[in-house]
Parts: structure tokens; sequence; C-alpha cells
């Protein structure tokens, strides 16, 4: 993909034409002399600023859990809440999840679409993220301008999402319609240039529109990475009725930049001694930006038909276009310590030479779509009460593709700071042709029962039909024709004892499509047989107060193990589903407003994961590759009590060290990382006025902030350097 320079105007021209009719409207809904007329004394009320804490999440409205907050919901889930996205100034999704001990990155390199591990399993990047509740593609850079919070739920999704991999589900969350307009202008300490602006109204008392829009001139802290994006979205409400509502959000954002590689062990068992964090590896001139088209609509029609009862029909739309272009460095297949067969080919060299090859894949096509329709309601058997959800869900995913180039070109080095030069190859794709097409079908219901004031119970099941099918890179040869249909049960018993305490126990059974076997393995290209998952929690919730809760969660989940075994075939190695991979841990968290001056959010996770009876001796009893052992996070708010428009932050965030082979000799350090921040309201001319300093890693470690791997290779990714943002915000 050539990248083009796109004038801020294009990004943010919508934006700009819509202002003054919002703002008009405004004007005319409160201050036309004609219909002015004295009213009588109204009272106001409003709720306290909690900080950083939230009481509900859309995945247990229409989801898993019924229509609960969060404080009766018994599964663990954190929501990120739009005050500590403005303070943190998040820009990728790897900034964003930092807050959260019990996700970390998973492959996720700068200029690229990023996945992330929760509980030290890899997210389904096909079904595991979610706008509204609807699934999108998780290959994407998902902006975050107009979204009012992100949710994660932790764990097993069999009931919200069907056949998906165990970690859980990220959630993001749209702004609504509202009385708003801002513009926001901003930089960093590499000279990156952003501008975004946020404009709505109710242009009638049943009709609101918002805008968000947004242009970046990034310039990324890995040499030869400058890149750009531009993003528009759009929020629409409908008050049909006092019964019916209509919601639509849609988005459309391009983006541009070179991808980095990662790192890898050297000889597969050392770890490199002089790495650097702003060295593109294998940087060629000729290697293009990795170009992401991505859109995404959703739209949910809510109807009340009494009190108690209510539906809601709801469609999604993910549509993205990968052009995806690299120079790559991987492994030493060509190196001259390699090429001989005494050291493994798909790790760097001893000496830290690794093959360059020119990967090119344009036109890279993913779509997700998507109808649900749920009825929820509540009725009484006696002294007994129920609310119950009923819904059915089609799901579709396709992937169109062209037959790639993958060729090496030339080997370098990674002690040097830029390679020697290679021509590219003189290959080019070949025509689009579709090579996967999925269709998820499904029931659902769950029943929350009430047993008197103190205790309730949770029992439901999902029944999902899966029929996928894989063709080769022609379009022309079926390779895997899948079937199947399950049903996957969900119970959770909550006990109250007090209204600010809650104690659950939960267990959940989750169906994942299995792995692929990696291409250096004897059986590479197979895909495995879909794997039962198993997961049970207890878990504590209490309510400090209302602005401050407090969480405990203890877990274990269970899976087949998937893994190269090591063996006497011509390739060393046979990629299979031997034994149980068993993921334990506790989970502990805070999030909210400790006193009038002082917010805070918390977390820390504790986990063993460990493979068993999986007929290789070597890799059991060790923790699984790019699972920390403990992981903790802490983000503070300190509001200056003498100077209350002034707002100090901090943050902590820490690692112990993260296995990066499969046998647990190689171990990345653990690592301490500190985070600081600013936060200044003002006015300026009447308007209101704030300003967001941040400074991520204020004391430059470098880290190691990935050991995780992507189609059966593992990679080393180095944590950002120290990284200082600034951004003002007016209102107007």
């Amino acid at each position: 993909m050539t990248l083009h320079r796109t004038p801020l105007a294009t990004a943010l021209f919508a934006a700009l034409a819509i202002a003054p009719l919002c703002a008009r409207a405004a004007d005319d809904a409160g201050h036309d002399p004609a219909q002015a007329k004295k009213l009588g004394t109204v009272q106001v009320t409003a709720d306290a600023d909690k900080g950083y804490h939230a009481d509900s999440s859309q995945v247990d409205t229409f989801g898993s859990f019924g229509n609960a907050p969060l404080h009766d919901t018994p599964a663990s889930v954190t929501v990120i809440t739009r005050d500590l996205i403005d303070d943190r100034q998040p820009r990728t999704l790897s900034e964003l999840v930092r807050t959260d001990a019990s996700v970390g990155d998973n492959y996720a390199p700068v200029g690229y679409y990023q996945d992330l591990a929760i509980r030290g399993f890899v997210l389904d990047l096909a079904t595991a993220y979610r706008m509204n509740d609807m699934t999108i593609n998780g290959e994407q850079l998902t902006p975050l301008e107009d979204k009012q919070r992100v949710e994660i739920l932790k764990g097993l999704g069999g009931l919200e999402a069907g056949i998906i991999a165990p970690g859980g589900i990220v959630n993001y969350v749209t702004k609504r319609p509202a009385d708003v307009r801002t513009a926001t202008l901003g930089t960093d300490s590499h000279g990156s240039r952003y501008a975004a602006v946020d404009m709505g109204a109710w242009l009638t008392p049943n009709f609101g529109l918002r805008v968000n829009a947004a242009h970046e001139d990034m310039h990324s802290y890995v040499q030869h990475t400058p890149g750009r994006r531009s993003f528009l979205s759009l929020a629409a409400d409908w008050k049909i009725s006092d019964r019916a509502t209509l919601q639509l959000d849609t988005d459309y954002q391009t983006s541009g930049q070179r991808s980095v590689s990662g790192y890898q062990l050297l000889g597969g068992t050392t770890i490199p001694a002089h790495p650097s964090n702003t060295r593109l590896l294998g940087y060629e001139p000729w290697q293009q930006p990795v170009g992401i088209h991505s859109s995404n609509t959703t739209a949910r029609f809510d109807y009340r038909f009494s009190d108690r009862w209510s539906a809601r029909l709801s469609a999604g739309h993910s549509h993205t276009v990968i052009n995806d272009n690299v120079a790559f460095a991987y492994g030493c297949f060509y190196a001259p310590q390699c090429a001989t067969g005494e050291y493994p080919g798909n790790f760097f060299a001893p000496n830290g030479d690794y093959d360059i090859y020119d990967f090119r894949s344009p036109g890279d096509t993913r779509q997700n779509d998507e109808v649900r329709a749920v009825l929820k309601g509540g009725f009484d058997t006696g002294s007994i009460s129920h609310e119950v959800s009923l819904g059915a869900s089609a799901f579709r995913r396709t992937l169109d593709q062209r037959p790639y180039v993958y060729d090496y070109v030339g080997t370098g080095n990674i002690d040097q700071v830029i390679p020697p030069y290679f021509a590219p190859s003189p290959n080019q794709p070949g025509p689009s042709a579709r090579t996967f097409s999925s269709w998820q079908r499904a029931l659902f219901g769950i029943d929350r029962i009430h047993l008197g004031e103190q205790w309730q119970v949770l029992a439901g099941a999902r029944f999902v039909r899966l029929h996928e099918r894989a063709w080769d890179s022609s379009g022309q040869v079926l390779q895997r024709d899948t079937r199947l249909s399950r049903t996957l049960p969900q119970a959770a018993v909550m006990w109250q004892p007090t209204a600010p305490l809650t104690v659950y126990a939960s267990y959940s059974e989750n169906l994942a499509l299995g792995a692929e076997a990696p291409y250096w393995t004897s059986n590479g290209g197979q895909m495995l047989a879909p794997v039962h998952s198993r997961q049970i929690e207890t878990g504590v919730k209490y309510d400090w107060s209302d602005t401050l809760s407090l969480q405990a969660a203890l877990y274990r989940i269970r899976q087949p193990y998937q893994f190269a075994q090591p063996d006497h075939s011509a390739a060393g190695f046979t990629f299979v589903q031997r034994g149980q991979e068993a993921h334990t841990g506790l989970e502990l968290g805070a999030d909210g407003r400790i006193s009038d001056d002082l917010r805070l959010t918390a977390s820390a996770n504790l986990i063993q994961a460990r493979a068993s009876h999986s007929g290789t001796p070597a890799y059991e009893g060790h923790q699984i590759i790019n699972v920390p052992r403990l992981r903790t996070s802490v983000y503070l708010d300190y509001r200056l009590p003498f100077a209350h428009a002034v707002g100090l932050l901090a943050g902590w965030r820490y690692a112990s060290a993260n296995p990066a082979t499969p046998d647990g000799r190689v171990r990345v350090p653990a690592y301490n990382v500190f985070d600081a921040g600013l936060r200044y309201a003002t006015a300026w001319d009447g308007h209101p006025m704030a300003w967001h300093l941040s400074v991520d890693n204020v004391f430059n470690r470098f880290y190691w902030r990935d050991t995780g791997g992507a189609y059966g290779d593992t990679y080393l990714f180095p944590g950002a350097p120290r990284l200082a943002r600034l951004s003002v915000t007016v209102g107007f």
C-alpha cells in the first residue's frame, strides 16, 4: 500500500459540518422567546462522581447474566471508564488494558493490529472483540475517540458468545448523543500530531446525533515507522415512543504504518543480550506500510411490552481490509549457522543472524455479520421470582485473500542498526478468492431465580451449531469442512448476606476451535479438533461505599493441551492435543473513589498455568509460555485539596519473570514500570478547558512486555521507552 498524506480537513469535515446544526438545535430548544414561560420549581439531583468506578456493563444486560448490576453479576468484569481513558490517553489496545492485571499482550506489534491474552488464554480475533455487544473483527486498530467505556469479561463466555476461546471478551461501548461540542489537540515527545472533535445534540426531544472524528500523524518510537490514521463515527438515538427506541452506530477508520517484527530466542535457547526497543529489525526501504481500512456498524431496537417484559433486536456488521506488507525478520533457515540443520530454523541464529522475507498480502478482507433477538422478562411462582432471558442469534464470518508473496531476500543481524539492502522479490500476489466461511447459529436462555432476599441461582445454556469451511489460497480446493452441534451450560449461585456484599460460585463450559499446526511440524497446516473448556469460579464483591468497590475471584480453567510435541518424525515435531492445560488463579481488584480527592483503579492476578499428562515430561510442571505468575497494576488520581483544578496521576505496573520456552528453561526478567501524569481544568475566554499530560515508563526502563506467539511461532517484543503525551480539550 502507498500511504498518501490525508489532510486533517478530510477527517474532520463531516463533524465540522454538523456543528452549526447541533448548536442551532440546542439554542433553538432553549432560547425561543415565543415559547418561553415561567415554570414551577424543579429539584435536580445527580449521581456523585464515582471516579473510575462503574455500576453496570452491557455484557450483563441482555447477555449471559440476565439484567443485573455488576455487583450482582457472578463473573469478573472490568470496566475501563471514559475518565480513565482521558487521563491515560491510550492510543492502542495494548496501552488501554494496562490497568487490568489479568490481561496481557499476545503478539501486539507496533504498526499492526494487536491481540491479547486474558487469564493466560489468547483471545479469538474472530469472535472475542465486540462493539455494543456485537461481534467485530479483531484484526483492526479499534479507535477510542467515540468510546464511552471498555468492558472486559474475564473467563469463559460460552453463553454470551458461543464458540470462542476461553480467555474472555472485550466489548467497546460507544458514546450516546448528548449536548456536547469539544475539540482536542495533542502531541507527544516524538513530535506526533493529534486532533479530534466530539460534537452532538438532541435535534428534537426524541432524536439525537453525535459525531466523533480524529486525525493523527504518528511519529513512532521505533525508527522508520511513522504512520497516519483518520477516523469518523456517527451515533444516533431515536425515541420512537415511550415503549420503543432505536440506536445506530457506525464508524470508519483508515490507517497506515510500517509493522515492527519481534525478536526471537537465539538458537531457540538464549535471550538477545543487547536488544533495542527503537530498532526496526529487517528494515528495507521498499517496505510499504500496513494499511488497514475498517468499518463497524451496530443497530439496536428495544421495545418494552410492560414493566417486566422487553425485547431487543440487534444487528452488527464489521468489515476490514488489510494491505499487509512487511520486510519480516524471522528464523535463520538461510543463515550460515542454521543452514546445516545444527540449530532450529524457526528461531534467530545463536550469533543474532535472522532471515528477511518480503511478505505481501494485499486485499486481505475479513467480514463479520451478526443478528440477535432477545426476550427478557420476569414472573413469579409463589414466593420465588424469576428473571429470564431467551434468545436466538446467527453469526457469519468470511475471509477473502490473495495468494501472498513470502520470499526470502537476505539475512541480517540484530546488532546492525540498518541491515544491508536486499532487492524485493519480483513475484506478485495472485487473484483474490474466498478462503474461509463460518456460520454459527444459536439458541440460548438463562433464568435468574430469586430465593428470598439473600439467595439467587442462575441457570442457563446455549445450543450452538457450527458450519465452517476452509479452502486453499486459490479458493478451489476444500481443505476443511467442520460441522458440529453443542450445548454449553452455565450455572451460578449467589449469596448476599448484606446489601454491600455478594459471594458467588459459578460453573461454565465453552467450546473453541482447535489450533492450526505450525508449518514446521510434520502435520503443518492441519486444523485440530475443537476443544472443550470448563471453568469453576468463586468470588466476592464488596461495595465499600457508593463510589468504591472491591473484588476477589478464584478461578480454574481447563482445556486440552495443544502443542508441538517432539518426536522422531522428519520434522522433529508433530502438533497434537494431548493431556490437559489448567490455569488456576486469584484475582484482586479495587476501583472508584477512596476520598473526595483520591481515585484509584488497582488489580492483581496470581496464576499457575501448567500442562499435565501430555506425554512430554519436559513440558510439564512449568508455567505456560507468556503467562507470568504475578501481574499487578495500580493507577491513582489525586486532586490537590488546595487546588481542585489540578490532579496528579501515578501508575505502577509489575510482571514477574515470563516463560519463553515450553520447558521453562528460558524466562525473560520481571519488570516494574512507573507512569505519571497531570490533569489541569481551567477556562479560556469563557470556554471550559482541560489539559492532560501523561508520561509512560517514567524511568525509561527496558523490559520485555510479551513472549507470546502467532501461527505456532513465538516472539519477544520489547516494551515502549519513555513516552510523554500532552493534549488540551476545549468546549465550545
